[in-house]
């Protein structure tokens, strides 16, 4: 839901909405075949998997967290969706095993955001495409092309989740896209719904 609000030009430009629905997603998911799974560690606001073959092995196809001294280091979203898979065992710093709805309910507890924004961490992951943190964008997320991993090309949107019932002004709306267009990305609002279902609207930088 969006406030009425007069619009301004923007740099002598003006946005567009050009797609309800991100396009590129029809492809279906292939299932799972790999049962193995990785133990990792809860410690504060990362986990940290054990130095194996098959956690590198999720960096280097998946590009799940980053690789440090052979064991990889993860966020709290991305260790979530492993689990969610039935890919990663988290446990304590004291050993004790922590399942999927108390690692949960820890996460929201730290971000009262953090299911909306794993519902389109999840959603953009179940589709095919490499969805990393781009905090460093100013924006929660950023996604490549599929078939792309990061090192090989820049990023392609920059993606905002947001709550279907929450309220976006024009002034909160042109300044992500500011953060998009000083990227060089496209904007994606990923908006999600009470089942936790996600639709997509992408806006673009055009000149009337």
């Amino acid at each position: 839901m969006v406030k009425k609000a007069k619009a301004k030009k923007i740099e002598k430009k003006s946005v567009k909405i050009v797609n309800k629905e991100l396009k590129v997603v029809e492809k279906p998911v292939e299932k799972e075949t790999n049962t193995a799974i990785v133990k990792a560690t809860l410690m504060g606001e990362k986990v940290i998997t054990e130095d194996s073959d098959l956690a590198r092995e999720y960096y280097d196809k998946g590009r799940y967290g980053s690789v440090v001294n052979g064991k990889v280091e993860m966020g709290i979203i991305e260790a979530l969706y492993l689990v969610d898979k039935g890919k990663l065992e988290m446990v304590n710093e004291s050993g004790k095993k922590i399942d999927m709805q108390t690692f949960l309910k820890k996460a929201k507890k730290n971000d009262k955001h953090f299911w909306v924004r794993y519902s389109v961490y999840k959603d953009i992951r179940n589709r095919g495409y490499i969805i990393k943190t781009a905090l460093k964008f100013g924006a929660d997320f950023r996604v490549y092309d599929r078939g792309i991993k990061p090192g090989e090309d820049h990023a392609k949107w920059v993606v905002f989740p947001v709550h279907e019932t929450s309220v976006l002004t024009w002034h909160d709306f042109s300044a992500k896209n500011r953060v998009a267009h000083s990227t060089r990305k496209r904007l994606l609002l990923g908006i999600v719904d009470e089942e936790g279902d996600v639709s997509y609207w992408e806006s673009r930088w055009i000149r009337p």
